[in-house]
């Protein structure tokens, strides 16, 4: 299982320094909307369910305590439309992104070997492609223009855009992989944060759903994370679900390399998916603020992608006349507002800015001002 570290590109969000320095200076004080970080309170049901764990002297269990087992196949049967999944279905994980770095090696995938993920897509699906030897390929939604690959990233709704892939599409990529063997791994973790259209109303699909797969979840994984449903990004509480046979493999690697989720965060994790209204809370506060930068940056000369339906950003571009990423960055920067661009994210992302939803309402109601009081952008 060779990691190809020198393989590796440059971490995007280096570059920005300078930029974040321009915005530091403004007189009012820089509002940092470059990284989707939450800032909002862990909710007491979680800390709560911490603290009473916190006596914890003994190694936890890799494949999680059958309590945590039970919640997470309890909460995809609520929340996700996923019912039967069975406790040796799902594993809890340090976060969902080493799972989306390390996959791909984990799966013994390395030279030769293709892994697709979406052209506009977060920078850790190509890097654990490199990580393992493997060549990255992004493509586009269709399956029907896509070259042959023993692993599939989906990403729904999707970082940076928000876009949401319906039962129709995840469905087209089940069948297409399943034609070749493909192992085909979905990264919901913005399932819960579905703002207009069809997935506001009937709930963003689960690439294990039943209208998807039959029921079938063969070579099938989903990566889920309760760093943004409920403010728990420091906790690194995430999982991962589908085939028994891949949550059984990639669950002894995990053993003898000791990646175990800590006692007390398997507590806290498991009292957090049993209870849905402190993510009804969260929920409206990111529309209250999303429906506030959504008014200002049209004021600003800006235009909102109209597939962006879901997640915790803004994807934007200049509105009227093209114009690159970085100028966007640049001139967001004058204003004392810091955003990241769109190249981040792939080639395909040139002429947006992903702007981030995660600040508190007081620095979300800044850049509003600004964004309105300082006229068009371009």
């Amino acid at each position: 299982m060779p990691l190809h570290g020198s393989a590796l590109p440059d971490f995007p969000w280096d570059s920005l320094a300078p930029a974040k320095a321009r915005a530091a200076a403004h007189p009012r004080g820089i509002v940092d909307l470059s990284v989707g970080t939450p800032v909002d309170p862990t909710p007491a049901v979680a800390q709560d369910a911490l603290r009473a764990a916190a006596d914890a002297p003994g190694y936890p269990q890799t494949v999680g305590t059958l309590d945590l087992r039970e919640a997470v196949t309890a909460w995809f049967a609520r929340r996700r439309g996923v019912p039967g999944l069975g406790t040796d279905a799902v594993l809890p994980t340090i976060g969902s992104k080493e799972t989306v770095a390390l996959l791909p090696a984990l799966l013994g995938l390395g030279e030769g070997d293709v892994v697709l993920h979406p052209r506009t897509a977060y920078p850790t699906y190509d890097v654990g492609a490199r990580l393992a030897g493997a060549t990255p390929v992004p493509v586009d939604p269709d399956p029907a223009s896509w070259p042959d690959a023993r692993l599939v990233w989906l990403n729904s709704p999707g970082n940076p855009d928000g876009h949401v892939l319906s039962v129709d599409d995840l469905a087209a990529v089940v069948a297409w992989a399943r034609e070749r063997g493909a192992v085909v791994a979905s990264d919901e973790c913005y399932a819960e944060l579905a703002w207009t259209g069809p997935a506001a109303a009937d709930g963003v699909p689960s690439l294990l759903g039943p209208r998807v797969c039959g029921g079938d979840h063969t070579n099938l994984l989903v990566l889920y994370s309760l760093s943004k449903q409920s403010n728990m990004a420091g906790y690194r509480a995430a999982l991962l679900a589908g085939d028994r046979a891949l949550v059984g493999r990639l669950t002894e690697i995990r053993k003898h390399a000791g990646m175990m989720m800590p006692g007390p965060v398997q507590a806290a994790m498991a009292a957090a998916l049993a209870d849905d209204e402190h993510v009804a809370e969260q929920r409206e506060r990111y529309r209250a603020r999303r429906d506030v930068l959504l008014e200002a940056v049209t004021a600003a000369g800006l235009e909102h992608d109209p597939h962006s339906v879901a997640g915790l950003y803004l994807w934007v571009r200049a509105a009227g006349r093209p114009a690159s990423s970085w100028e966007l960055v640049d001139a967001l920067s004058h204003r004392g507002i810091l955003v990241a661009p769109g190249t981040f994210y792939g080639p395909h992302g040139d002429g947006y800015v992903r702007i981030a939803l995660t600040a508190t309402d007081e620095r979300i109601a800044e850049a509003a001002r600004r964004l309105r009081e300082g006229g068009r952008l371009t």
